[in-house]
């Protein structure tokens, strides 16, 4: 990821982390990097493994931030998943990726936050 692209989304990634601990997760990692890419938070919601991409947009004519989760995002999302699941076979078993869309007004200021529970229907 590039520098300004980091500085973008670490505050998103921040934020979603915070909510997901006033939620009951139990945090596990931040942005694990891997050779098929990076997965932006990692926690434990109950017995559930939960993976989770955040997506933080400014305001553009490419729409908001949930829209930004491509059918190609969402697959890549699952090969993550299944990868860490079976690198972590200590963690557990049941596991989902949820997304959080956080959108942007034009000053910077948060206009909306979506937590999608579930966002990719098939794990790889």
């Amino acid at each position: 990821m590039t520098a300004p692209r980091q500085r973008l989304s670490a505050p998103g990634e921040r934020l979603a982390a915070d909510y997901f601990e006033r939620h009951g997760h139990r945090m596990l990692a931040r942005n694990v990097r891997t050779r098929a890419g990076e997965i932006d938070l990692v926690t434990i919601d109950g017995g559930t493994l939960v993976l989770v991409e955040v997506k933080l947009r400014r305001p553009s004519r490419f729409g908001a931030a949930r829209e930004a989760l491509s059918t190609a995002k969402q697959r890549r999302l699952a090969a993550l998943a299944s990868a860490y699941g079976t690198e972590h076979p200590e963690l557990p078993p049941d596991m989902r990726i949820d997304l959080v869309a956080i959108d942007l007004g034009a000053d910077g200021a948060i206009c909306a936050i979506e937590h999608v529970v579930g966002v990719v229907d098939e794990l790889a």
